[in-house]
């Protein structure tokens, strides 16, 4: 749809020179790891927002954090430079153990760096009490995964030269007490690609090798502000704008960009507050990088009723505006949205290349299981062309530079034009959010994308299982859809009446698409397949038969719950019209 003028009036207000970009050079030099360095840069973010007249609330969580100290790995005589994940355990007096050799498994793309299974069917049983040495990021699949098969330690062979900090829970947030069992119980570390290689020989050799980490962890206050900006028609319902301003050292790409970007967008529409027609929320997380997304866990959890009865879509903002990140590649949105951020890009920024990816289970979309629709989580990207002729390897933020989680994310990360351009996507995205007299979600593409997975599970089950009746509750949603979306192209259904029922629907099917665990509890941090209750269908035909009776009981129960789901779905949208 063409920008209108009043999304014209707010876009050209954008700038950069005004608050972004001094915050970002306030951020060069704030490293923002530990919690009071993370305060004193929300304090900073309130400062300029009180400057402007906008109201900040400042909430205190108290968050559970693993901060990351000094590492290193001792062998045959060498001495390695190591950084240690957050929440492995520390091993400050030194760890030593035969070294074992694991080839990591090829990954597929952003989407699955994370999660680096284990071969199936492998016996891994010679790993037992051995520090493991294996290629990719200390990362919760790699540490787990090793954990479980007996593996004593972890060392983990970053791409380059550099040394990716990260964490390698697998917890979401802070832990509950059912959950204290799933954190690591190794030590790990990360060390570089020349590092790796000398301890992947020597771990061939049957070498030993000693391990030394520090980290800190426990119960940290930490500041999380938030603005809230009214909207005039329905002000109960808004639209949540969040990113994350704790980084690994001074993080500018990953992410003081976003911060800038979230902060000159409060600017803007707090000038034009009054042409919004929903409220807009505007939110800054700490515990993102040293709590597995702790702050805005904290918040899904603190303010989740009030979420999942008023809040209408979540927009993550994480590394816009990075160096060389002219496209938007693998751009996450949930499908129902998939078509409206297309349009958004394509109006916003008409000479980019474009495709849009499911969102991976990261960057803060702590808010699934409420069932919120959500869309952006990393920004644009540089072309594979580039990435190819740089050498440069996947990561996950900075735009795709390798600087990502390393300190080399300084100031030159971020570039002026392309911020400039990727604060005024995400403005138009808020706008539209805020402003559509009928939310622009487009359920039928959900229901579509439902049945082509089941069909693509059924083809991989073959004869072992049915899914015949997920099949047949998938085109059931999709023609009471359809019988939906026509009504509202008719006009015989008030746009009120029509948001409720959008919004019941996310309430339905996000969590049946993205989750596995109830609704106000938060799943792993590691990927989820869509319409994960039946995923195991996939693997029915590589499954041993003595396993055969085992997963044919699980999707049994997995079918029962998904066709219960979309049952409700249609429920909910008779109802309502009936109502109507």
């Amino acid at each position: 749809m063409p920008i209108s003028s009043q999304e014209q009036h707010s876009l050209d207000q954008v700038g950069i020179d005004q608050e972004a970009w001094p915050l970002i050079e306030r951020f060069s030099r704030l490293p923002r790891e530990h919690p009071k360095d993370v305060d004193a840069g929300m304090d900073d973010v309130a400062a300029r927002l009180a400057s402007h007249g906008i109201p900040v609330t400042m909430h205190r969580p108290s968050l559970y954090l693993s901060l990351p100290g000094k590492a290193r790995v001792e062998c045959q005589g060498q001495t390695f430079r190591a950084k240690p994940p957050s929440f492995s355990v520390p091993v400050p007096n030194g760890f030593s153990a035969p070294l074992a050799y694991v080839a990591a498994k090829r990954t597929d793309g952003i989407d699955n760096i994370f999660d680096m299974k284990l071969q199936r069917g492998q016996d891994y049983s010679a790993l037992a009490g051995k520090i493991v040495v294996t290629e990719g990021f200390a990362s919760p699949g790699h540490i787990s995964q090793f954990e479980a098969v007996g593996a004593a330690a972890v060392i983990a062979v970053n791409p380059g030269e550099d040394i990716h900090w990260g964490i390698c829970t697998t917890i979401w947030g802070t832990p509950g007490l059912d959950e204290l069992s799933g954190k690591p119980g190794i030590p790990a570390v990360a060390v570089n690609a020349t590092a790796g290689r000398f301890l992947i020989e020597q771990a061939k050799a049957g070498e030993d090798a000693t391990i030394f980490s520090e980290l800190e962890e426990g119960w940290f206050e930490s500041s999380l502000p938030v603005v809230e900006i009214k909207g005039t028609v329905e002000p109960e319902k808004f639209v949540l704008l969040h990113g994350h301003l704790d980084s690994w050292d001074v993080g500018i790409g990953d992410n003081a960009v976003g911060d800038a970007t979230m902060l000159e967008i409060a600017r803007v529409l707090w000038t034009s507050r009054h042409s919004l027609r929903r409220s807009v929320r505007i939110a800054w997380w700490p515990g993102h990088s040293t709590g597995r997304y702790a702050g805005s866990t904290w918040f899904a959890d603190r303010f989740a009723i009030e979420l999942e009865r008023n809040c209408v879509a979540q927009i993550n903002c994480d590394s816009p505006g990075c160096r060389w990140a002219t496209e938007f590649l693998d751009l996450e949105a949930m499908p129902e949205a998939a078509d409206f951020i297309t349009g958004i890009i394509r109006d916003a920024s008409p000479a980019s290349e474009l495709n849009i990816a499911r969102p991976s289970r990261a960057g803060d979309y702590s808010f699934n299981n409420i069932g919120m629709t959500g869309y952006l989580m990393l920004s644009s990207n540089m072309p594979r062309q580039k990435q190819a002729e740089l050498g440069y390897y996947d990561v996950g933020g900075c735009g795709s530079n390798i600087a990502w989680h390393t300190e080399n994310d300084t100031i030159e990360i971020a570039d002026r034009e392309i911020l400039l351009r990727d604060i005024k996507v995400y403005l138009l995205t808020v706008l539209r959010t805020a402003n559509s007299e009928l939310l622009p979600f487009d359920w039928r593409v959900t229901a579509s994308e439902f049945a082509a997975t089941i069909d693509g599970y059924q083809a991989k089950a073959g004869t072992h299982f049915d899914l015949a009746p997920a099949s047949h509750a998938a085109a059931a949603l999709k023609d009471c859809l359809n019988g939906f979306y026509a009504r509202i192209d008719r006009a015989e259904v008030p746009a009120k009446i029509a948001n409720d029922i959008i919004v019941a629907l996310a309430r339905i099917l996000v969590p049946i698409n993205f989750t596995r665990r109830p609704r106000f509890l938060h799943d792993p941090a590691l990927s989820i397949p869509p319409l994960p209750s039946i995923a195991a269908a996939a693997d029915l035909q590589i499954t041993k038969p003595e396993s055969m009776g085992f997963v044919v009981a699980q999707l049994v129960r997995g079918q029962n719950q998904l066709v219960s789901a979309l049952n409700t779905a249609i429920e909910a949208i008779d109802l309502r019209l009936a109502q109507h």
